[in-house]
């Protein structure tokens, strides 16, 4: 038996470094919302696909069963998807602490379009729609329930207790 080579334990450390470097920006960026840009004017001019300002996402939104004037958080989930059901236990939470919230659970292997116009590549994604019916946050994963809260709050500020 021959003793290991350098270049095996320098492959070796390499491919443990990156998969280390992988977890950790992973762990630091699951479940956390983001704010969802606005297309740029003229976006859909270059983008074939795309109509004017959100038309496509609010069509594909109220396809889902978003409604106009109601802050909605959707759920895009799998029936083997363990995160999915600590997520709809933290989204529960939080749309029976506010008014005016409402919760729309859609599972991917049934809306596969909608998912793939919403730009949803994993399961759970949080989508946060404000009442004008655009998606204003997201988060890939188990949402933060503080987090969640404070983005809620100013889209709630409105709703009556």
């Amino acid at each position: 038996m021959r003793p290991p080579s350098l270049t095996g334990v320098l492959v070796l450390v390499a491919v443990l470094a990156v998969a280390g470097a992988f977890g950790w920006w992973r762990r630091r960026h699951d479940g956390r919302l983001r704010a969802v840009r606005e297309r740029p004017p003229g976006a859909a001019d270059r983008d074939a696909s795309a109509a004017v300002g959100d038309a496509p996402h609010r069509a594909t939104l109220a396809a889902l069963g978003v409604r106009p004037g109601v802050v909605t958080l959707v759920q895009f989930s799998a029936p083997v998807c363990a995160p999915c059901r600590a997520t709809r236990r933290v989204l529960d939470d939080v749309t029976g602490r506010l008014d005016g919230v409402a919760l729309r659970e859609v599972g991917v292997d049934e809306h596969l379009d909608a998912a793939r116009d919403l730009d949803v590549w994993r399961t759970p994604t949080v989508l946060v729609v404000d009442a004008a019916g655009r998606v204003v946050r997201r988060a890939a994963g188990v949402p933060d329930r503080a987090e969640l809260l404070a983005a809620l709050a100013p889209l709630t500020a409105g709703a009556a207790r």
